[in-house]
């Protein structure tokens, strides 16, 4: 796996980190709520999916790391299919939520973008 697929996933990784605690604790917070949807309205009944989804998250970086501890410890193989598989995940979760709610566009880039390069990367 090219350097430059592994700088991606390491930023995939950290979009994804930092899309956990947001999702998953802070989304009560105004500023929190206008980051994630754009609005600042509080919409309690999306509490437990909020949760979860900030976890899904957490697993999806915690996936590219396991990849790459692969990659860097001899199993190079088991590594690459981790780091793509994850990174093709996140990339069509991206196109999904855009395509469900273009408004949250900002969002679906960040899921996005990081992991459609690690996979261009992957391909050339």
């Amino acid at each position: 796996m090219n350097a430059v697929s592994q700088v991606f996933a390491v930023i995939a990784a950290a979009v994804h980190l930092l899309a956990w605690p947001l999702e998953s604790f802070l989304y009560g917070h105004p500023r929190v709520r206008f980051l994630l949807t754009g609005s600042t309205a509080d919409a309690p009944e999306v509490r437990l999916w909020r949760f979860n989804v900030g976890f899904y998250n957490l697993f999806l970086a915690l996936g590219l790391v396991a990849g790459l501890v692969l990659l860097h410890t001899g199993h190079a193989a088991s590594g690459r299919a981790v780091i793509s598989y994850v990174a093709a995940f996140m990339a069509a979760g991206g196109i999904t939520l855009f395509a469900s709610e273009p408004r949250v566009w900002r969002g679906a880039l960040a899921q996005a973008l990081p992991a459609a390069a690690i996979l261009i990367a992957e391909a050339f």
